[in-house]
């Protein structure tokens, strides 16, 4: 049953044409440090390079990020009949290889939270999530939502958008249409038995297939399980070496938008090749108002400068967006 599982993860899985694949561990991530007065350059150089850099001296207790990635391993060690008690307010609460509602699947199980204030109530927080595991998701996600803030804000200074706070008021906003997932990938020692051959051959088991994110930017933090990786400029994936101390930030499509293209909206996936060590994750996804109105910023433009995308609300592209698979090019409708 799940070396049958493990096939359909891996013919389900349908690489972009333009990302080759890389046998070596990409060492050239970028890493700001926000205690460092380069911090802002190195951030924007990244989001134009890349889409993609680290964080460290972020500030955030070591300790309440275990504490909080123990509460998570506890939910996901129970059993799958109790898991699937948290299941019934979809698309919030527990799934598990199913990715979206058009046929992406994945060697993964996760919790999906809303963390729109005016939204979160017993039935994005199921009884079957502890109270305690409740309480360190609200504080993780109100620091990270933080750190966030503070990077678009300094990102606004480099790039010296005006007024500073017109990219973080977005997701500071408590109506923001922002949402946090916890991601479990179990191990699994029988594919690791019965599927040597796809290993040897490169074909790691797809944890969770390539995409982009739609909303303005992620925030990821994961254990010492490598896995993530990120699809070059020039075509190729590169794995992302494990980090469990510092945070990882992904441009997202709205912030591709919002930058007329300057910044890049990173493509990623997670491939495991070691189906013995289990791999944990969080993500903040940073969105807007479901009602607020994405294009090009115009403190941003440069005279005669033309708009590359047609303006669109949050609600619209988000509704475009997951409609689609996880690989497809969601901009593309919305480029002029």
């Amino acid at each position: 049953m799940v070396a049958a599982l493990s096939q359909l993860i891996l013919d389900n899985f349908s690489p972009n044409n333009t990302c080759k694949p890389t046998s070596s561990i990409f060492t050239g991530i970028p890493v700001v440090d926000l205690s460092k007065p380069d911090a802002k350059t190195l951030m924007v150089e990244a989001c134009k390079e890349l889409g993609f850099f680290k964080v460290v001296n972020h500030g955030i207790s070591m300790e309440f990020l275990a504490e909080l990635e123990d509460e998570a391993v506890k939910f996901f060690k129970l059993s799958q009949s109790e898991k699937e008690k948290s299941g019934s307010a979809l698309p919030f609460g527990y799934g598990s290889k199913k990715i979206g509602c058009n046929g992406d699947v994945g060697w993964v199980e996760y919790l999906l939270f809303c963390t729109n204030p005016s939204l979160i109530s017993n039935a994005f927080f199921p009884e079957i999530i502890s109270e305690t595991l409740r309480s360190l998701v609200n504080e993780y996600v109100s620091t990270v939502r933080n750190m966030a803030c503070e990077v678009l804000e300094m990102i606004a200074d480099e790039l010296q958008i005006q007024p500073r706070d017109s990219l973080s008021k977005l997701i500071r906003d408590e109506t923001s249409d922002s949402c946090f997932r916890l991601n479990h990938y179990p191990p699994c020692p029988e594919v690791e038995l019965d599927d040597q051959q796809a290993l040897l051959n490169g074909r790691n088991l797809v944890g969770f297939g390539e995409h982009t994110d739609p909303q303005i930017i992620s925030v990821v933090r994961s254990n010492n399980t490598s896995g993530l990786q990120i699809c070059l400029s020039d075509g190729t994936w590169a794995p992302v070496p494990s980090d469990n101390t510092s945070f990882f930030f992904n441009v997202g499509d709205s912030l591709q938008v919002m930058s007329n293209g300057r910044f890049r909206s990173v493509k990623h996936r997670v491939m495991l090749a070691d189906s013995l060590k289990p791999r944990v994750s969080m993500i903040y996804f940073g969105g807007p108002n479901l009602n607020e109105k994405i294009g090009p910023l115009s403190s941003l433009m440069e005279d005669g400068e033309e708009s590359l995308y047609k303006e669109f609300t949050w609600s619209e592209y988000k509704n475009s967006a997951y409609r689609t698979r996880l690989g497809e090019n969601r901009l593309k409708l919305f480029e002029k």
